[in-house]
C-alpha cells in the first residue's frame, strides 16, 4: 500500500468531519435535544467527534465520517453512556449479578421507590408529628419476620460488621476462627474490617477445623466478643469441623460476652422453604443464642443494597447511638425499597409470584421451557443464525449459595462470528443483552430473563444481527 496515499486518505477524512454546530443541526438530533437538553447532546457530540479524530489519527480505515454515521454514533452514545444506569437484559443465568445491580426489585418495591421520589414520611410519625428513627417501620417488619428484639438498617453488610465491631469491640479483643477470615468482593477482608473498627483480632483453630476448646483457651480479660462469620461465599468440605452456634453462645454467655454472627448473604427463608441450598435462616441464628446478627439486603433478601443488624435491644441501642451509625445510614429510597421488600415476606405463599429472586431460585427447568421455546421461535427467521434450546446450569451469584448449581434452560445462538464477538455485539445494544458463552455458543439463560422480556430479548438479537449485516454491506 502506498503510505502517501494512506496518509492522504486519513487527512481527507479528518477534513470531512463536521463541526459541532453542523452536527447539531441534523434533524435526527432535534428530538434528543428536546428530551435530554441541548447541553448534554452537545457534550455527547463533542465526545464522538473527538473519538473519530483519534481513530483516524491512529490509522483506522473503518471509521465512517458521513453525517448519518456520526449522528447514529451520537444517538447511540446518548442511549448507552449518558443514560443513568442504562437498562440491561440479564441472560447470564447469574441471579444476583454484582455487575448488573444484584437483586432485581419486585414491582411493589419499585412502586415504593417512586412514591419516595416526592416528600415522604421518613423520620416523623403522622399522629403527633414527632421525630422517630427512619428505619422504624423496617425494624418492626424485621422483628416480626425474625423474632429479634431490635433491628438497625445501614448501607451494606460490611458497614454493619464495622459498626458492630466498633461498638462492641473497639480497643479490645474479638475471637474468630481462622476458617472464617473471609474475603468478600473488592478484596475486603474480615481482618481488615476488624482493624478498621479498632478491635484486635484473635484468630483461633485451623483453616478446616476449629473446636470449642480453641475459643476457651483464647478467652481473657481483654475479650470483648466472639465472632462467627458464615462462609456464605465459599464452603470448606471434607475434613472440617466448627462448633455449633449454640455451643459458642453458651460459652460466650457464661463469660458475659456477646456472640456476633455475620451471616453475609443472609436469608429469611430456610432451605426447606426455598427448596434449594443450605443457607441458614436468620431466625435460626437468633434462636441458637446469637446476640447480634447481620446480613445483606440485596442478596437473598432480594431488596436494595443495605446492611441489616438484628439482635438484643441493649446492644442495638448502643450501635444506634454511635457516631459511626450516622455515617453509614441509608437514604429514603433504600428505606422505601426495604420496607416494600420485607412486606412481601409476610405472605410466604405468594412470595414466589411477587418476589423475583425467590421466583428465580425456585424455578424448575420445565417452568422456563415455554419462554425458551418462545424466544427460539422469535429468532428462527433470522438469517445466518442457528438457534437451539439447550440445558444449562444457573447460579445464585454475589457469593450466595456458592456450591449450588440450578438446572436451567437456555437458547444457544451461533453465527459466523466468534461467540465472544457476538456476545460483545449484544452487550453494545440498547438495552444491552448480557449472555454467557458455553460450548462455543452464546447462551441466553431464561432463568434470569424477567417476565415479559422475551420479545425484547429477541428484538435486541435481531437489531444486533441487522447492524452486523449493515456494517458488512457498507464495507463492500
Amino acid at each position: 500500500m502506498n503510505p502517501t496515499r494512506e496518509g492522504s486518505g486519513a487527512a481527507d477524512a479528518l477534513r470531512r468531519i463536521p463541526a459541532v454546530d453542523r452536527l447539531l443541526a441534523v434533524p435526527e438530533l432535534h428530538g434528543a435535544m428536546e428530551s435530554r437538553g441541548r447541553a448534554l447532546v452537545t457534550f455527547a457530540a463533542r465526545q464522538v467527534l473527538q473519538e473519530l479524530r483519534g481513530e483516524l489519527q491512529q490509522g483506522s480505515h473503518s471509521s465512517d465520517v458521513s453525517l448519518d454515521a456520526i449522528t447514529r454514533r451520537v444517538l447511540r452514545r446518548l442511549a448507552t453512556e449518558h443514560t443513568p444506569l442504562p437498562r440491561v437484559l440479564n441472560g447470564t443465568g447469574v441471579i444476583l449479578h454484582s455487575g448488573l445491580g444484584r437483586a432485581p426489585l419486585a414491582p411493589a418495591t419499585s412502586a415504593a421507590i417512586e412514591r419516595a421520589r416526592s416528600y415522604a414520611l421518613l423520620e416523623v410519625e403522622r399522629n403527633e408529628g414527632e421525630r422517630h428513627a427512619r428505619d422504624a417501620r423496617a425494624g418492626a417488619l424485621l422483628k416480626e419476620l425474625t423474632g429479634a428484639e431490635a433491628a438497625l438498617v445501614v448501607n451494606n453488610n460490611a458497614a454493619a460488621t464495622l459498626l458492630i465491631l466498633d461498638t462492641l469491640g473497639r480497643g479490645r479483643e474479638v475471637i474468630c476462627s481462622r476458617g472464617e477470615l473471609v474475603e468478600i468482593g473488592g478484596s475486603f477482608r474480615i481482618p481488615e474490617v476488624m482493624e478498621a473498627s479498632g478491635a484486635r483480632l484473635i484468630a483461633v483453630g485451623a483453616t478446616n477445623k476449629t473446636h470449642r476448646a480453641d475459643y476457651e483457651r483464647a478467652l481473657s480479660s481483654e475479650t470483648a466478643a466472639l465472632l462467627v462469620v458464615h462462609t456464605s461465599n465459599y464452603r470448606i468440605l471434607g475434613f472440617a469441623e466448627q462448633p455449633p452456634l449454640a455451643e459458642l453462645a453458651e460459652l460466650a454467655h457464661a463469660r458475659g460476652l456477646p456472640l456476633i454472627h455475620d451471616l453475609g448473604s443472609g436469608s429469611l427463608l430456610g432451605p426447606e422453604e426455598l427448596g434449594v441450598g443450605d443457607e441458614p435462616p436468620v431466625r435460626q441464628s437468633l434462636a441458637a443464642g446469637a446476640d447480634v446478627v447481620c446480613m445483606s439486603g440485596d442478596k437473598l433478601l432480594g431488596g436494595p443494597q443495605a446492611g441489616i443488624i438484628l439482635g438484643k435491644r441493649a446492644l442495638i441501642d448502643r450501635m444506634r447511638k454511635s457516631p459511626l451509625a450516622r455515617a453509614v445510614r441509608v437514604d429514603k429510597f433504600t428505606i422505601a425499597a426495604l420496607e416494600a421488600t420485607l412486606q412481601l415476606f409476610l405472605d410466604k405463599p405468594s412470595l414466589k409470584q411477587r418476589h423475583p429472586v425467590t421466583r428465580m431460585l425456585m424455578a424448575k427447568p420445565e417452568d422456563l421451557l415455554p419462554d425458551a421455546e418462545l424466544l427460539r421461535r422469535e429468532l428462527l427467521e433470522c438469517p445466518r443464525l442457528r438457534v437451539e434450546v439447550v440445558d444449562i446450569d444457573s447460579e445464585t451469584g454475589s457469593g450466595a449459595l456458592p456450591t449450588l448449581k440450578l438446572p436451567s434452560v437456555a437458547v444457544a445462538l451461533s453465527t459466523s462470528l466468534a461467540p465472544q464477538r457476538l456476545a460483545r455485539l449484544l452487550r453494545q445494544q440498547d438495552p444491552a443483552l448480557f449472555t454467557r458463552v458455553s460450548n462455543e455458543r452464546v447462551c441466553v439463560d431464561l432463568r434470569t430473563v424477567l417476565p415479559g422480556e422475551v420479545p425484547l430479548v429477541a428484538a435486541v438479537v435481531r437489531t444486533a444481527l441487522a447492524s452486523l449485516v449493515d456494517t458488512r454491506a457498507a464495507g463492500t
